[in-house]
């Protein structure tokens, strides 16, 4: 077995492991392979690992994180001046950069190594000057960044194009002058979005006056994606998204994180008993409506849950804006009555077949079955629509669009559906 077949084995079942355990497989590893088996590792599991290190012992393995990577995980510990102790002058210069942007920033997620090149080298001196940042960690060396003496990026130019160019051309006049650049304050939501629309492996950040900053790379944005739809699938499965992984969120955590948003659910169900009590004369005129209470109120549920992940879903990439809320409301009006007639002929045809079978519903049958068909289609339209509506109005006030979850939207629906569906009967049905 190989060292990466060591390290990626040790990798997955690291969570298996105690502490103690833990401490002593890194402890045993060369010093290579521990190195590389640090830098696989999670950040909560980084700071576990290091956190009983005496400071000279942990400064030396800090050493081994690129700077992007170290401020991440000193802006998870509780003393980031204690673990920079130990560290260079230069790289706690960098490290302490990177920590006065936000962590899901561009700023935050930059790294200040890259290759960079001057404009009026040429490609033979250019190549000989890459040698040297080769060896001193930069990011990524097939993209090098042309800067000027104030450091303002000019152009971009890959190591490919460069190899392939005479030795005594100019890198001006090889360069593309065509950026694809991000502010240090751009979220990393949007950012993400770059990468994708430009289909990039490395974007340069600048600031105000275009002075280049750093580079962020696909792999760090691949970090960004699994986070944030691990955030947005947390909390549309109505909860807080949770701040570690699931295994090593504590009892009392895991349970504040659910227990909000379930006790705000669960107030809201109450409603539907408070709607069940006013319409309790047409239920006990007409004891069969409420075989089809369940029926009516999760099939709105239902519809609206659809509706609300395709909508956040189209958000999260990008593919829908605040100024699309009219198109999608129209889109939505005629798909939930379309959704609502195919469920009411089921439903019609059901109360059909058992009243033809059983005789279950007497001589109502024919009025039972148009109730449950019209209310089906007023609720599924209505679930439909409050559904996608709902995302662009969270949005509207600022607040995430996933906080719009699959139960806040059905508990909204149950109590709206059950309004529509007597209303419907009393006009029916007469009662």
């Amino acid at each position: 077995m190989t060292h990466v077949d060591i390290r990626r084995q040790l990798r997955a079942l690291w969570s298996e492991y105690s502490a103690p355990e833990r401490e002593e497989i890194f402890e045993g590893l060369p010093a290579e392979d521990a190195g590389e088996l640090l830098l696989d590792l999670a950040t909560n599991d980084q700071i576990e690992l290091l956190s009983p290190m005496d400071p000279g012992q942990r400064a030396a393995w800090l050493r081994v994180l690129p700077p992007d990577e170290l401020a991440d995980l000193l802006q998870e510990v509780d003393d980031p001046s204690g673990w920079l102790e130990g560290l260079s002058e230069s790289a706690r210069r960098e490290v302490e950069a990177l920590l006065a942007y936000r962590e899901d920033h561009a700023g935050g997620l930059m790294s200040p190594r890259f290759a960079r090149v001057r404009p009026d080298l040429t490609a033979e001196q250019a190549l000989a000057y890459l040698r040297g940042q080769a060896g001193d960690k930069s990011e990524t060396i097939y993209t090098l960044y042309v800067l000027d003496s104030d450091q303002k990026l000019l152009g971009v130019l890959s190591l490919r194009d460069l190899i392939a160019q005479p030795l005594q051309t100019r890198i001006s006049d090889i360069m593309t002058t065509d950026l694809v650049t991000a502010p240090s304050d751009l979220d990393q939501e949007h950012l993400s979005r770059l990468f994708v629309q430009n289909r990039l492996m490395a974007i340069p950040v600048v600031d105000a006056d275009g002075r280049m900053q750093g580079v962020v790379t696909v792999d760090d944005i691949v970090d960004v994606v699994q986070e944030e739809a691990t955030e947005d699938i947390q909390k549309m499965g109505g909860q807080e998204a949770l701040d570690m992984p699931y295994l090593r969120t504590g009892f009392a955590e895991m349970t504040r994180k659910r227990a909000g948003w379930l006790t705000a659910l669960f107030l809201g169900e109450m409603l539907t008993a408070t709607a069940m009590g006013y319409f309790e004369e047409e239920i006990a005129r007409a004891v069969v409506l409420a075989l089809f209470v369940p029926l009516i109120i999760s099939s709105g549920g239902n519809s609206g849950s659809q509706a609300t992940t395709l909508v956040i879903r189209a958000m999260a990439l990008g593919e829908l804006r605040l100024a699309d809320w009219w198109r999608v409301a129209r889109r939505e009006l005629i798909t939930g009555v379309c959704l609502g007639l195919i469920l009411g002929v089921v439903g019609t045809l059901r109360i059909s077949l058992w009243q033809h079978l059983f005789g279950t519903y007497g001589t109502e049958a024919v009025r039972i079955g148009l109730t449950v068909a019209c209310s089906l289609v007023g609720v599924v339209t209505f679930g439909t629509l409050a559904g996608s509506m709902l995302p662009f109005l969270l949005r509207r006030i600022g607040v995430d669009p996933a906080s719009a979850s699959a139960p806040f939207v059905a508990t909204l629906v149950d109590v709206s559906g059950l309004v529509i569906y007597f209303s419907v009967a009393r006009v029916i049905l007469g009662i």
